[in-house]
């Protein structure tokens, strides 16, 4: 399953690529993760937690750096991790790039996501899966909005040092649920009423 997302971030491409390539500073931000090791330069031990209404699914894996370009600002990155509870797993190869805009920052995320086992029944729809994935990467860019807000007024020179953003709150399979539903019924209305 491909995945498209992207988000702004307010500070210079080479600001942001040391920010987003220091996995121990910024793992804090993405909801429900936690990094648990560091096994050498490229590559980390971790926790992602999600929860889809009363189902929570919680991965145990590694994440590595396959693929890290400083000057053209893009990295590629495999996850691979297996549900605590033996109830399947998920591999991910997640390709990256940080784009100049007037604001900042655009960075523009692609992963090729495989879920197995049991796990994958929820895979079954692409829209829910996409709308999750769009939802956590929207609340990583908040968090690391105000990561990067934080350091600013602390007169700190980069956001290296600022302290992690609270947890985002979970998002709700009941939210999930509507906002899938919504999504393709507001595209249509913006494209009937956009024209003319």
């Amino acid at each position: 399953m491909l995945i498209q997302c992207s988000f702004d971030v307010h500070v210079p491409v080479p600001q942001a690529w040391e920010l987003l390539t220091d996995i121990e500073d910024i793992a804090p931000c993405m909801p429900g993760a936690e990094l648990v090791e560091v096994l050498d330069d490229s590559a980390y031990r971790g926790n992602v937690s999600v929860r889809l209404g009363p189902v929570a699914l919680t991965f145990d894996g590694i994440a590595r750096f396959e693929e890290m370009d400083s000057d053209a600002y893009r990295a590629r990155v495999s996850a691979q991790g297996s549900d605590k509870k033996g109830r399947g797993g998920a591999t991910a190869d997640i390709a990256f790039q940080l784009e100049p805009i007037d604001q900042g920052t655009r960075v523009l995320i692609d992963t090729d996501l495989t879920l197995s086992g049991s796990v994958a029944q929820y895979g079954r729809g692409a829209g829910m899966i996409n709308e999750l994935a769009s939802q956590l990467v929207g609340q990583f860019a908040d968090s690391l909005h105000e990561k990067i807000a934080a350091s600013s007024t602390s007169g700190e020179p980069s956001a290296d040092h600022a302290p992690a953003p609270a947890s985002p709150k979970p998002i709700s399979g009941l939210t999930l649920v509507i906002r899938s539903i919504w999504a393709p019924f507001s595209r249509s209305l913006k494209g009937l009423f956009g024209r003319g």
